[in-house]
């Protein structure tokens, strides 16, 4: 049995996007709808917020002081110190309904991240990459929630899920030239009444995925699509996890408590908290952004 401890009643909106700088040893996680980017040094067991004025979605490590993420309005670089935000990209300057959502950098320093409605609704949503030279291209177009990704150990396959179709898919992937092809259903949960969310990978190549409305995160291997593991969480809204202290054996898990009820929040007043478990399987470290520094 895992015990998933709380580690910050923070009552976030939308947890979102743990990220482990291990650089720093922090963990950068945001809320989505607080609009605040949330630093958390496990050392000090101090959270640090800082507000950024606009819906940010998630952050990656990018240089000295920095940190790149993405916002409503696009991929920004925002200095640590001080908060100031500087544009990279906005590829949906025509979209002013939708907003990014989640994403990682890939083995190259590449930052993909996708996009969704933002009341939920309909497909309008992409996936973007940000490469080295700050051109973004479209990988992927109709998707309902633009959500988890991560990458096999070998680099030869990307896991990617768009929440709206309740399912985890495989592509073969091209680091060289950041393509995917060859798409595959690893994981199908259309029968459920749960989505798939946030997602990362183990140093044995098995996947973790945030169940939102589940109360879990499930680890499953991509390969052959069995379900492996489960934590339990104490809340539903589970949102996203990843990998985090010194031996990268700590999960840290994200949750939320937007849309519910009164009475849901005083069943789960834990909601929009910050959990960890201990865990036998160690992660991976995560790439940051080697895109020119803006």
């Amino acid at each position: 049995m895992y015990d998933c401890k709380l580690v910050i009643d923070a009552r976030a909106e939308l947890g979102e996007g743990p990220i482990w700088d291990a650089e720093q040893q922090v963990l950068y996680w945001v809320d989505i709808l607080g609009e605040n980017l949330h630093i958390y040094d496990p050392a000090r067991k101090q959270d640090q917020v800082i507000p950024i004025g606009q819906q940010i979605s998630t952050v990656v490590p990018y240089f000295m002081g920095r940190v790149a993420l993405t916002t409503e309005n696009g991929f920004f670089s925002l200095e640590l110190d001080n908060g100031k935000l500087t544009p990279i990209a906005d590829p949906e300057r025509d979209r002013p309904n939708n907003r990014f959502n989640d994403g990682k950098c890939d083995a190259a320093g590449r930052f993909w991240a996708g996009t969704m409605s933002m009341d939920g609704s309909g497909r309008s949503g992409s996936l973007y990459c940000l490469d080295l030279n700050g051109n973004v291209k479209t990988v992927l177009g109709d998707i309902a929630c633009s959500n988890g990704i991560a990458w096999s150990l070998d680099n030869k396959k990307m896991y990617y899920i768009d929440s709206g179709s309740k399912q985890v898919v495989a592509f073969d992937y091209d680091i060289e030239l950041a393509d995917i092809s060859n798409r595959s259903i690893i994981v199908d949960l259309s029968n459920e009444n749960v989505y798939p969310d946030g997602m990362t990978i183990d140093a044995e190549g098995m996947i973790w995925v945030a169940l939102w409305d589940g109360y879990r995160v499930n680890r499953w291997n991509p390969a052959t699509g069995e379900l492996l593991d489960t934590i339990s969480v104490p809340t539903g809204k589970v949102s996203a996890c990843a990998f985090g202290g010194p031996n990268l054996d700590e999960l840290y898990i994200t949750t939320a408590r937007e849309n519910m009820s009164a009475e849901q929040l005083e069943n789960e007043p834990i909601a929009g908290g910050l959990f960890c478990v201990k865990t036998a399987v160690k992660g991976v470290p995560s790439h940051a952004l080697r895109q020119k520094r803006i």
